[in-house]
Protein backbone atom coordinates (compact mmCIF):
# COMPACT_ATOMS: atom_id res chain seq x y z
CA UNK A 1 0.00 0.00 0.00
CA UNK A 2 1.22 3.51 -0.80
CA UNK A 3 2.76 4.85 2.43
CA UNK A 4 1.20 8.32 2.06
CA UNK A 5 -2.24 6.77 1.53
CA UNK A 6 -1.83 4.55 4.60
CA UNK A 7 -0.79 7.59 6.66
CA UNK A 8 -3.99 9.30 5.53
CA UNK A 9 -6.05 6.27 6.63
CA UNK A 10 -4.43 6.26 10.06
CA UNK A 11 -5.12 9.97 10.44
CA UNK A 12 -8.74 9.48 9.38
CA UNK A 13 -9.18 6.65 11.87
CA UNK A 14 -7.70 8.65 14.75
CA UNK A 15 -9.53 11.91 14.08
CA UNK A 16 -12.87 10.15 13.64
CA UNK A 17 -12.72 9.03 17.25
CA UNK A 18 -10.76 11.85 18.85
CA UNK A 19 -12.60 14.84 20.30
CA UNK A 20 -12.32 16.68 23.57
CA UNK A 21 -15.21 15.57 25.81
CA UNK A 22 -15.07 18.88 27.67
CA UNK A 23 -16.25 20.54 24.46
CA UNK A 24 -19.19 18.18 24.05
CA UNK A 25 -22.27 17.85 26.23
CA UNK A 26 -22.50 14.09 25.69
CA UNK A 27 -19.82 11.70 24.50
CA UNK A 28 -18.70 8.08 24.49
CA UNK A 29 -15.15 7.13 25.42
CA UNK A 30 -13.51 3.77 24.72
CA UNK A 31 -12.23 2.38 28.04
CA UNK A 32 -11.24 -1.08 26.82
CA UNK A 33 -11.14 -3.12 23.61
CA UNK A 34 -9.98 -6.63 24.60
CA UNK A 35 -11.96 -9.87 25.01
CA UNK A 36 -13.00 -11.03 28.50
CA UNK A 37 -9.79 -12.84 29.45
CA UNK A 38 -7.53 -9.89 28.70
CA UNK A 39 -4.09 -9.71 27.11
CA UNK A 40 -1.81 -11.36 27.93
CA UNK A 41 -4.18 -14.27 28.46
CA UNK A 42 -3.46 -16.84 31.13
CA UNK A 43 -1.35 -19.75 29.90
CA UNK A 44 -0.68 -18.21 26.49
CA UNK A 45 2.78 -18.93 25.09
CA UNK A 46 2.16 -17.50 21.64
CA UNK A 47 3.98 -14.48 20.23
CA UNK A 48 0.90 -12.33 20.91
CA UNK A 49 1.35 -12.71 24.68
CA UNK A 50 4.79 -13.99 25.62
CA UNK A 51 6.42 -10.56 25.96
CA UNK A 52 3.39 -8.95 27.62
CA UNK A 53 3.85 -10.88 30.87
CA UNK A 54 7.17 -9.13 31.46
CA UNK A 55 6.21 -5.91 29.71
CA UNK A 56 2.46 -5.22 30.14
CA UNK A 57 0.67 -2.95 27.67
CA UNK A 58 -1.70 -0.69 29.62
CA UNK A 59 -3.74 -0.09 26.47
CA UNK A 60 -4.91 -3.70 26.50
CA UNK A 61 -7.90 -3.49 28.82
CA UNK A 62 -11.11 -5.51 28.68
CA UNK A 63 -13.93 -4.11 26.57
CA UNK A 64 -15.84 -1.21 28.09
CA UNK A 65 -17.42 2.10 27.11
CA UNK A 66 -17.86 5.22 29.20
CA UNK A 67 -20.76 7.62 28.68
CA UNK A 68 -20.10 11.23 29.67
CA UNK A 69 -22.95 13.65 30.35
CA UNK A 70 -21.05 16.89 30.89
CA UNK A 71 -24.13 19.06 31.15
CA UNK A 72 -25.48 17.13 34.14
CA UNK A 73 -22.03 16.20 35.49
CA UNK A 74 -22.73 12.48 35.31
CA UNK A 75 -20.93 9.47 33.88
CA UNK A 76 -21.97 5.89 33.15
CA UNK A 77 -20.02 2.72 32.51
CA UNK A 78 -20.90 -0.07 30.08
CA UNK A 79 -19.60 -3.40 31.42
CA UNK A 80 -17.97 -4.09 34.79
CA UNK A 81 -14.69 -5.64 33.70
CA UNK A 82 -11.71 -7.02 35.64
CA UNK A 83 -10.05 -3.71 34.69
CA UNK A 84 -12.78 -1.67 36.38
CA UNK A 85 -10.51 0.24 38.83
CA UNK A 86 -8.34 1.62 36.01
CA UNK A 87 -11.35 2.26 33.80
CA UNK A 88 -13.24 4.14 36.50
CA UNK A 89 -10.17 6.30 37.12
CA UNK A 90 -9.78 6.97 33.40
CA UNK A 91 -13.46 7.90 33.12
CA UNK A 92 -13.07 10.33 36.01
CA UNK A 93 -10.01 11.92 34.42
CA UNK A 94 -11.40 12.19 30.90
CA UNK A 95 -14.77 13.54 32.06
CA UNK A 96 -13.10 15.86 34.60
CA UNK A 97 -15.51 14.55 37.21
CA UNK A 98 -14.96 14.88 40.93
CA UNK A 99 -16.55 11.48 41.61
CA UNK A 100 -14.55 8.26 41.83
CA UNK A 101 -17.47 6.11 40.69
CA UNK A 102 -19.79 6.48 37.75
CA UNK A 103 -23.49 7.19 38.26
CA UNK A 104 -24.47 3.80 36.90
CA UNK A 105 -23.15 0.61 35.31
CA UNK A 106 -24.88 -1.16 32.40
CA UNK A 107 -24.23 -4.90 32.11
CA UNK A 108 -24.60 -6.92 28.92
CA UNK A 109 -24.37 -10.51 30.24
CA UNK A 110 -22.81 -12.93 32.71
CA UNK A 111 -19.51 -13.81 31.05
CA UNK A 112 -16.38 -13.09 33.04
CA UNK A 113 -15.20 -9.93 31.32
CA UNK A 114 -18.55 -8.19 31.50
CA UNK A 115 -19.62 -8.28 35.14
CA UNK A 116 -16.87 -9.55 37.48
CA UNK A 117 -15.51 -6.05 38.01
CA UNK A 118 -18.45 -5.59 40.38
CA UNK A 119 -16.26 -7.32 42.97
CA UNK A 120 -14.34 -4.08 43.44
CA UNK A 121 -17.48 -2.43 44.80
CA UNK A 122 -17.67 -4.90 47.69
CA UNK A 123 -16.53 -5.00 51.29
CA UNK A 124 -13.01 -6.16 50.45
CA UNK A 125 -12.42 -3.14 48.20
CA UNK A 126 -14.35 0.14 47.94
CA UNK A 127 -17.45 -0.92 49.92
CA UNK A 128 -19.52 1.37 47.73
CA UNK A 129 -23.01 2.60 48.57
CA UNK A 130 -25.97 1.96 46.30
CA UNK A 131 -24.24 2.10 42.93
CA UNK A 132 -26.90 1.68 40.26
CA UNK A 133 -26.37 -1.44 38.18
CA UNK A 134 -28.63 -1.83 35.15
CA UNK A 135 -29.34 -5.46 34.29
CA UNK A 136 -31.85 -7.65 32.45
CA UNK A 137 -34.16 -9.97 34.46
CA UNK A 138 -32.03 -13.14 34.30
CA UNK A 139 -28.86 -11.16 34.95
CA UNK A 140 -30.53 -9.50 37.93
CA UNK A 141 -31.62 -12.87 39.32
CA UNK A 142 -28.13 -14.31 38.77
CA UNK A 143 -26.55 -11.53 40.83
CA UNK A 144 -29.17 -11.72 43.58
CA UNK A 145 -29.02 -15.50 44.07
CA UNK A 146 -25.33 -16.35 43.63
CA UNK A 147 -22.48 -15.46 45.93
CA UNK A 148 -20.39 -13.43 46.16
CA UNK A 149 -22.56 -11.13 44.03
CA UNK A 150 -25.57 -11.54 46.30
CA UNK A 151 -23.51 -10.01 49.11
CA UNK A 152 -23.19 -6.82 47.07
CA UNK A 153 -26.97 -6.67 46.89
CA UNK A 154 -27.58 -7.48 50.57
CA UNK A 155 -25.01 -4.94 51.74
CA UNK A 156 -26.42 -2.38 49.31
CA UNK A 157 -23.08 -1.91 47.63
CA UNK A 158 -25.15 -1.99 44.45
CA UNK A 159 -28.79 -1.34 43.59
CA UNK A 160 -29.95 -3.33 40.59
CA UNK A 161 -32.19 -1.50 38.14
CA UNK A 162 -34.09 -4.06 36.07
CA UNK A 163 -34.33 -3.36 32.36
CA UNK A 164 -36.66 -4.68 29.69
CA UNK A 165 -35.63 -5.53 26.16
CA UNK A 166 -36.34 -2.75 23.64
CA UNK A 167 -37.47 -0.41 26.44
CA UNK A 168 -35.42 2.78 26.77
CA UNK A 169 -33.83 3.86 30.04
CA UNK A 170 -33.85 7.67 30.24
CA UNK A 171 -30.71 9.08 31.83
CA UNK A 172 -31.66 12.69 31.08
CA UNK A 173 -34.00 14.61 28.80
CA UNK A 174 -31.59 13.98 25.91
CA UNK A 175 -29.94 10.64 26.71
CA UNK A 176 -31.59 7.23 26.39
CA UNK A 177 -30.11 3.75 26.61
CA UNK A 178 -32.08 0.89 25.05
CA UNK A 179 -31.12 -2.77 25.59
CA UNK A 180 -31.94 -5.41 22.98
CA UNK A 181 -31.34 -9.14 23.14
CA UNK A 182 -28.83 -10.85 20.86
CA UNK A 183 -28.01 -14.56 20.40
CA UNK A 184 -25.04 -15.66 22.49
CA UNK A 185 -24.06 -18.44 24.88
CA UNK A 186 -26.58 -17.64 27.61
CA UNK A 187 -25.55 -20.11 30.31
CA UNK A 188 -26.37 -17.76 33.22
CA UNK A 189 -28.16 -14.76 31.75
CA UNK A 190 -29.58 -13.30 28.59
CA UNK A 191 -27.19 -11.25 26.43
CA UNK A 192 -27.93 -7.73 25.26
CA UNK A 193 -26.46 -5.06 23.08
CA UNK A 194 -27.30 -1.40 23.54
CA UNK A 195 -28.46 1.55 21.53
CA UNK A 196 -27.11 4.70 23.17
CA UNK A 197 -28.89 7.86 22.04
CA UNK A 198 -27.61 11.36 22.75
CA UNK A 199 -28.89 14.82 21.83
CA UNK A 200 -27.38 14.70 18.33
CA UNK A 201 -26.12 11.20 17.55
CA UNK A 202 -26.61 7.57 18.49
CA UNK A 203 -24.51 4.42 18.76
CA UNK A 204 -24.86 0.64 18.76
CA UNK A 205 -22.78 -1.36 21.21
CA UNK A 206 -22.72 -5.12 20.54
CA UNK A 207 -19.57 -6.55 22.17
CA UNK A 208 -20.75 -10.17 22.00
CA UNK A 209 -22.95 -12.00 19.50
CA UNK A 210 -22.71 -15.48 18.01
CA UNK A 211 -23.13 -14.68 14.30
CA UNK A 212 -24.98 -11.90 12.51
CA UNK A 213 -27.12 -14.47 10.70
CA UNK A 214 -28.46 -15.85 14.00
CA UNK A 215 -29.93 -12.49 15.03
CA UNK A 216 -33.58 -11.76 14.26
CA UNK A 217 -32.57 -8.29 13.08
CA UNK A 218 -30.57 -7.29 10.03
CA UNK A 219 -27.29 -5.78 11.19
CA UNK A 220 -26.85 -3.63 8.08
CA UNK A 221 -30.26 -2.03 8.63
CA UNK A 222 -29.42 -1.41 12.29
CA UNK A 223 -26.15 0.27 11.32
CA UNK A 224 -28.06 2.62 9.02
CA UNK A 225 -30.14 3.86 11.99
CA UNK A 226 -27.15 5.08 14.04
CA UNK A 227 -24.01 7.19 13.73
CA UNK A 228 -21.60 4.69 15.30
CA UNK A 229 -21.64 0.90 15.55
CA UNK A 230 -19.22 -0.69 18.04
CA UNK A 231 -19.35 -4.31 16.92
CA UNK A 232 -18.04 -7.68 18.08
CA UNK A 233 -14.74 -8.43 16.36
CA UNK A 234 -13.35 -11.11 18.67
CA UNK A 235 -11.44 -12.93 15.95
CA UNK A 236 -9.99 -11.66 12.70
CA UNK A 237 -10.46 -15.07 11.08
CA UNK A 238 -10.97 -18.70 11.98
CA UNK A 239 -7.24 -19.42 11.87
CA UNK A 240 -6.22 -17.79 15.16
CA UNK A 241 -6.93 -20.65 17.54
CA UNK A 242 -5.42 -24.03 16.82
CA UNK A 243 -6.32 -25.54 20.19
CA UNK A 244 -10.04 -24.70 20.43
CA UNK A 245 -13.16 -25.74 18.55
CA UNK A 246 -14.28 -22.45 17.01
CA UNK A 247 -17.82 -23.80 16.73
CA UNK A 248 -18.01 -23.73 20.53
CA UNK A 249 -17.09 -20.03 20.69
CA UNK A 250 -18.90 -18.48 17.71
CA UNK A 251 -18.37 -14.80 16.92
CA UNK A 252 -18.47 -12.84 13.65
CA UNK A 253 -14.95 -12.91 12.26
CA UNK A 254 -13.76 -9.51 11.06
CA UNK A 255 -13.27 -11.02 7.60
CA UNK A 256 -16.89 -12.24 7.66
CA UNK A 257 -18.20 -8.86 8.77
CA UNK A 258 -16.23 -6.98 6.14
CA UNK A 259 -17.56 -9.36 3.48
CA UNK A 260 -21.11 -8.88 4.74
CA UNK A 261 -20.74 -5.09 4.81
CA UNK A 262 -18.83 -4.72 1.52
CA UNK A 263 -21.88 -3.38 -0.35
CA UNK A 264 -22.44 -0.51 2.07
CA UNK A 265 -21.56 3.05 1.12
CA UNK A 266 -18.34 4.64 2.37
CA UNK A 267 -20.26 6.73 4.90
CA UNK A 268 -22.04 3.65 6.27
CA UNK A 269 -18.81 1.63 6.48
CA UNK A 270 -17.19 4.46 8.41
CA UNK A 271 -19.77 3.96 11.17
CA UNK A 272 -18.47 0.44 11.89
CA UNK A 273 -15.94 0.43 14.74
CA UNK A 274 -14.65 -3.05 15.50
CA UNK A 275 -14.12 -3.86 19.19
CA UNK A 276 -13.77 -6.81 21.66
CA UNK A 277 -10.54 -8.36 20.37
CA UNK A 278 -9.28 -11.75 21.48
CA UNK A 279 -5.64 -11.68 22.61
CA UNK A 280 -4.77 -13.47 19.35
CA UNK A 281 -6.44 -10.88 17.10
CA UNK A 282 -3.77 -9.18 14.97
CA UNK A 283 -5.72 -5.90 14.68
CA UNK A 284 -4.69 -5.11 18.27
CA UNK A 285 -1.38 -4.14 16.65
CA UNK A 286 -1.99 -0.85 14.82
CA UNK A 287 0.87 -1.65 12.45
CA UNK A 288 -0.29 -5.12 11.44
CA UNK A 289 -1.29 -5.92 7.88
CA UNK A 290 -4.71 -6.92 9.18
CA UNK A 291 -5.23 -3.47 10.76
CA UNK A 292 -4.19 -1.84 7.50
CA UNK A 293 -6.67 -4.01 5.60
CA UNK A 294 -9.56 -3.01 7.88
CA UNK A 295 -8.77 0.69 7.40
CA UNK A 296 -8.25 0.28 3.66
CA UNK A 297 -11.72 -1.25 3.41
CA UNK A 298 -13.22 1.83 5.06
CA UNK A 299 -13.95 0.51 8.56
CA UNK A 300 -12.68 1.69 11.94
CA UNK A 301 -10.87 -0.01 14.82
CA UNK A 302 -11.60 0.95 18.43
CA UNK A 303 -8.59 2.28 20.31
CA UNK A 304 -8.53 2.96 24.02
CA UNK A 305 -9.51 6.49 25.10
CA UNK A 306 -10.90 7.47 21.70
CA UNK A 307 -13.87 9.79 22.21
CA UNK A 308 -17.04 10.06 20.10
CA UNK A 309 -19.53 12.88 20.51
CA UNK A 310 -23.23 12.14 20.82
Amino acid sequence: MNSIYFLFLLLLNSTFGQTNPSEKKVSIVILGTIQDAGAPQIGCEKDCCKDLFAHPDNKRQVVSLGLIDSENKKTYLFEATPDLPKQMKALKRISKSEKELSDGIFLSHAHIGHYTGLMYLGKEAMDSKKVKVFAMPKMKSFLETNGPWSQLVKRENIQIQQMETEKAVSLSSSIQVTPFEVPHRDEYSETVGYKISGPNKSALFIPDIDKWEKWDKQIIEEIKKVDYAFLDATFFSGKELNNRDMAQIPHPFILESMKKFEGMSKSEKKKVIFIHFNHTNPVIDENSEESKLVLKNGFQIARIHDVYDL
